[in-house]
């Protein structure tokens, strides 16, 4: 298969027509990404005209799709970068609490490292929510890996109202992925700027109602999406999510150094992946260890939000889109998954009023 580069992209682009022999400025082109037979492209295109262009869009992205050497081909809109602002007016934009404003509380899920199961952590701890009374909603942070979609058993392109996307409603959860607007398969091969530009999007072009929780699925790391979501929304609080064992706790400290660099509250670590029972002889295995999470909260001085086992039916809820914390709210890792949304609960509701962070580069 012969390899496929940007400038190659471009022009095809640029020689590309519609049924009506529009072209597409070169102004109009935000970016191009390329990698592995994989073409990503962001045109720039206002709001208003949005609707109009969809089949320009989706005509270009038959169009690329057929170039020699590429697998699959996306074309998004973004919307035009807006002048810079006036040192006055840039400090407004980046005040906290200016994006969902609606939202009662805002809590993130992160993990120092991957692996470690946060998004099933998440997902769970969403539906336990909602099953204590809370309109909650669910935001996949995860741009690169958006595993929402599955975990929640949900199909289809969200429905729009007005020019705001409708959130999905699955399990008692409002909920939005980029998974929702991508294919399943389609990898994500986009830079920082792209990234927080869609992440922006989920946020602020999204029909989010009136919440009492949101829970946001952070990818794992310490890296522009956390900073970012630190310095444009009010956080109430990060829940961290690691196993038992030394080599995820030292990147689990690295995840609440951070949050605590930008004054975000931690309201507890969760240790997921705990032991393991067997189901035939009942012989209890501590696979990574156990207790090293709760060791760790206790050293750094945070709560312990509480310890959820590993079993397969975690596993296989999670893979049919039927999370464990509602189809099966009454077994062990029920139960589990509920005593950490109540931990998070009364976290929340001791907590107060968020504080704004503070990003100080030295």
């Amino acid at each position: 298969m012969a390899a496929i580069d940007e400038t190659a992209v471009r022009a095809r682009i640029g020689a590309f027509r519609t049924a009506e022999g529009a072209g597409i400025p070169a102004g109009m082109v935000d970016s191009v990404a390329t990698r592995e037979g994989l073409v990503q492209v962001a045109l720039m295109v206002a709001k208003a005209d949005a609707a109009r262009q969809e089949p320009m869009r989706r005509a270009l992205e038959a169009d690329l799709a057929a170039m020699p050497g590429v697998r699959n081909a996306t074309v998004m809109f973004t919307a035009p970068r807006a002048a810079a602002p006036q040192p006055q007016a840039q400090a407004q934009a980046q005040e906290p609490g200016t994006l969902l404003g609606q939202v009662g509380s805002i809590v993130a899920v992160a993990s120092g490292k991957g692996g470690v199961g946060k998004s099933t952590v998440a997902v769970n701890l969403a539906v336990a929510l909602a099953r204590q009374g809370k309109r909650v909603g669910l935001l996949d942070a995860d741009i690169y890996g958006p595993s929402l979609p599955r975990m929640l058993g949900t199909k289809g392109k969200p429905e729009m109202a007005g020019n705001k996307l409708v959130p999905i409603e699955a399990w008692g959860l409002k909920a939005i992925s980029i998974g929702h607007v991508v294919e399943e398969e389609t990898a994500m091969v986009w830079r920082g700027p792209m990234v927080l530009n869609a992440l922006t999007q989920l946020m602020t072009q999204v029909a989010w109602p009136e919440l009492d929780v949101m829970v946001l699925d952070l990818p794992p790391g310490t890296g522009d999406v956390q900073l970012t979501l630190a310095q444009r929304l009010k956080l109430a609080g990060a829940v961290i999510v690691s196993t038992p064992q030394d080599i995820s706790l030292l990147d689990a400290r690295r995840g609440i150094s951070m949050f605590r660099q930008v004054r975000v509250p931690i309201l507890g670590v969760v240790e997921n992946m705990s032991f393991f029972c067997c189901p035939n002889c009942g012989t209890r295995t501590e696979i990574f260890g156990h207790g090293g999470a709760e060791a760790e909260a206790g050293r750094l001085g945070v709560p312990f939000l509480g310890a959820v086992p590993l079993l397969a039916p975690i596993r296989e809820t999670s893979d049919a889109g039927t999370p464990i914390a509602a189809s099966a709210p009454e077994s062990e890792a029920g139960r589990a998954f509920a005593a950490v949304a109540t931990a998070v609960a009364a976290g929340l509701d001791g907590a107060g009023p968020a504080r704004g962070p503070r990003i100080v580069i030295e």
